[in-house]
Formats: structure tokens, sequence, C-alpha cells
């Protein structure tokens, strides 16, 4: 009984089902981390790289490393090793293109983080840390440029000035006028 359910519910609920691994084209990288693909069946997939955390668009590294993510993999055909969907709705996955795993060379070459809060793979953080030694990519920059995107993120929540409105509105006698 249980399993003629879960047909059922896999038969009517088709958009539910998260595939392990999936084949599609990028066709946009938005940042060091996301992009967007066309699957075999032509859904547009917006998907955030796991495990890692590449710079911001504003911060230092950041244009850089979206770059390197566009050379690695755009209008390329990548195989996606699902694992989640996150907060945001992305299809959180490990990619490959040509068996080369991005997530790992996007460490390696020094253009993201291992993103220890999702860490499962910890050679990452081995690429990481030969990364950061040999001066790859970000870690060539000044040291105060160099911020973890999580403390960037967090650093722009708390500076950013909170909008407020005027007590009153403006009229033109304030000015001079009538």
């Amino acid at each position: 009984m249980t399993i003629r359910i879960a047909l059922l519910l896999l038969c009517c609920l088709p958009g539910l089902v998260v595939a392990d691994q999936i084949s599609c084209r990028a066709v946009s990288i938005s940042e060091g981390d996301t992009f967007t693909c066309l699957s075999t069946e032509n859904k547009r997939l917006r998907v955030r790289l796991a495990e890692i955390d590449a710079p911001e668009r504003k911060q230092p590294y950041g244009a850089e490393a979206k770059q390197v993510l566009s050379d690695l993999i755009l209008e390329k055909q990548l195989i996606l090793h699902i694992q989640a969907l996150d907060r945001y709705g992305r299809t959180l996955a490990r990619a490959y293109v040509g068996g080369r795993d991005v997530n790992y060379t996007l460490v390696e070459q020094g253009a993201a983080w291992a993103y220890t809060k999702q860490l499962k793979d910890h050679r990452l953080q081995d690429a990481e840390t030969l990364a950061r030694n040999m001066g790859k990519g970000l870690w060539r920059l000044p040291a105060q440029s160099i911020v973890a995107p999580w403390d960037w993120r967090y650093a722009g929540r708390i500076s950013t000035p909170q909008k407020t409105k005027p007590s009153k509105t403006a009229s033109f006698s304030q000015f001079g006028g009538g």
C-alpha cells in the first residue's frame, strides 16, 4: 500500500521530486557561484554551487570570480549532482563539466571559499588552504580586502542605514516660495 501511494505521488507531483543528477547547459552567470542553465527538457534552472561561497558582485574580486566561473562553464554541458533547494528556490548542486569538479576548481583557483556551514567534501578546505598559501586568485589581494562573503553580507546588513520617512513634506514656503 505504501509503495502505491509513493508511486501515485511521484506521478502526480513531479515538480516536487528532486533528481539526484541532471544534465544541463549553462546559459548565464549571475555571480561567481550562481548561474542559470537549461535542462535537456529546455527548463530553466537557477543553480547555486553547493559547499562553496564566492565573493559578492560588489565585493573585491567579485567580478573576477564571476569571470572564472564563466570561463569554466558558460555554454557548456554540465552534470549537476543536486543536494537540495536553498531558501531562495535555487538548486544547490555540485557541478561537473567534462568530468571536472567545478566547485573544487573555483576554490582551487582562489575564486571561492569552502563554505564550512554546508561542507560535506573536506577536500574543499584543503584546496582553499593551498590556494591561500600559493597566493592564487583572491588571495593575491591586500589582506584588508580579503573578506569572506558571509562576513561581507553581514556587514552590509548592519551598516546599511534604515530608510526613514521625512517628518513632513516640503512646501514651497520653506524655500522662499508662495
